[in-house]
């Protein structure tokens, strides 16, 4: 009892009020607000409020990775200024669009599996890390709950740690995902908000053929690696309604998805490493998976630096790993990132998990896209491209792909020259771009006729 008494005595010493923790702030400091569901929201507000009141406070930088968020962030909504204040993101969303469109927001490339070492590299650390937490436990122990990526590597690198405790944080029970009030500066308590949901959206006929091409190579006892979208969503209803059974999860990302296989009876993790475990890196999805995953045995949130190892998926015999991407072109160079030089989404694990899939016993990778795209003005336009286009960024290189799959077939590019790429690639490309690609492929010197005939 006296060790508990200590530990509520520290948390009555170290808390403070939101206005405090933001008076913390000087020019030129460089502050981390945080990652996924457990991004900032009293610091957040605290410091937008002083923003606009204190002129002299300047040269600020902002980061924060996969914010899930109700709102734009309120520091961003009170001073545009670059001068004053810059936002980065190592994990492009929907908000740090708007935000880089408006002229204050940039991307930090990354390789996911080696983030938590990017913030110990010189000129790289945080004056102050703000974060969302669960209650502290009678240990002293503050839970992440389901955002763990990096939050290690931030934390070691950062002068000053603060805490915002959510009483609606569920707990991500997992490895290393705590912080103890030894290790923490200040705490603050709020009104404890909802956690922002991202539902995934209803698979299109589109979603549902490109689903329909990977579960069919799926076999039993895999482990699935799934992302956020209707593509996931897709092929867990087709898992779900299959005969496969005996698979397990091991995914940067945990996704709704994956529950649904759990309550079909699919997700058993028997057979695989980490036994009996779902292991992920954040999770992203509705409150129904928020409330599966708190102070559920079967997940397990884990640093990024071990999820997304490539070594660690490589030791997993079966392994499926399942990614979407912008486009990619006659060689097999996917974008994941960019459409042209307007930058759209991050790296992510993308690659890490691409490398690991096919190093894995029976592993496999498949890369997924839509074979078109309707653009704004109405015209259509093929996301199998000869080549892609300038400013395209390059996320997973030609020599990493293994499936392509579009809702007209899944063609795998490992081992195959480059004109067999380009046959393979025009053959799953929508049909009324198939004579074009083979005109430009025809111009690339890549293009043969053996998919037009039968080869002898």
């Amino acid at each position: 009892m006296y060790e508990i008494s200590q530990v509520q005595n520290e948390y009555k010493t170290k808390l403070i009020d939101a206005d405090y923790a933001a008076s913390l702030v000087k020019s030129n400091y460089r502050l981390h607000f945080g990652v996924g569901t457990g991004t900032s929201v009293y610091m957040d507000r605290a410091l937008a409020k002083r923003l606009k009141n204190d002129t002299l406070l300047r040269g600020l930088e902002i980061q924060t990775e996969v914010g899930v968020r109700h709102d734009m962030m309120e520091t961003y909504k009170a001073e545009h200024d670059v001068n004053r204040i810059r936002f980065y993101s190592s994990h492009f969303t929907a908000r740090d669009r708007r935000m880089m469109d408006e002229g204050n927001c940039w991307y930090v490339p990354i390789l996911f599996n080696e983030e938590p070492l990017y913030w110990h590299l010189e000129g790289n650390g945080f004056d102050i890390c703000c974060i969302q937490v669960a209650p502290m436990d009678r240990y002293g122990n503050f839970n992440f709950g389901p955002n763990h990526c990096d939050l290690l590597g931030i934390i070691k690198a950062s002068k000053t740690v603060i805490v915002e405790v959510n009483e609606k944080m569920p707990i991500a029970l997992g490895y290393q995902s705590h912080i103890n009030i030894s290790d923490v500066n200040y705490i603050i308590e709020g009104e404890s908000p909802e956690l922002a949901e991202m539902a995934p959206g209803a698979p299109s006929p589109e979603d549902r053929r490109i689903a329909e091409s990977i579960v069919e190579k799926v076999r039993n006892e895999s482990t699935l690696q799934l992302g956020i979208g209707t593509v996931p969503n897709a092929i867990g209803n087709l898992l779900a309604e299959s005969d496969v059974r005996d698979l397990s999860g091991h995914s940067e990302v945990l996704v709704d998805a994956f529950m649904k296989l759990y309550y079909a009876g699919k997700l058993t993790n028997n057979k695989k490493r980490d036994k009996g475990l779902t292991v992920y890196t954040a999770a992203i999805g509705t409150k129904p998976l928020y409330d599966f995953i708190d102070d559920n045995p079967i997940c397990c949130c884990a640093p990024v630096n071990y999820v997304n190892n490539v070594n660690t998926i490589a030791e997993i015999d079966n392994f499926i790993s399942i990614n979407s991407c912008v486009g990619i072109d006659l060689y097999g160079q996917v974008c994941s990132e960019s459409s042209g030089y307007r930058h759209l989404s991050g790296t992510g694990g993308q690659l890490d998990f691409v490398l690991g899939a096919f190093l894995s016993k029976n592993g496999k990778s498949f890369m997924c896209t839509h074979s078109t795209r309707t653009k704004k003005d109405g015209t259509i336009e093929s996301l199998i491209h000869p080549v892609l286009a300038p400013g395209s960024i390059v996320t997973t290189p030609r020599a990493a792909v293994q499936y392509v799959v579009t809702e007209y077939g899944a063609v795998n590019l490992k081992g195959k020259s480059t004109w067999q790429r380009a046959e393979s690639l025009v053959s799953i490309a929508h049909p009324d771009f198939r004579e074009e690609l083979i005109r430009e492929a025809e111009k690339m010197g890549i293009w043969r006729n053996t998919s037009k005939i039968e080869f002898l």
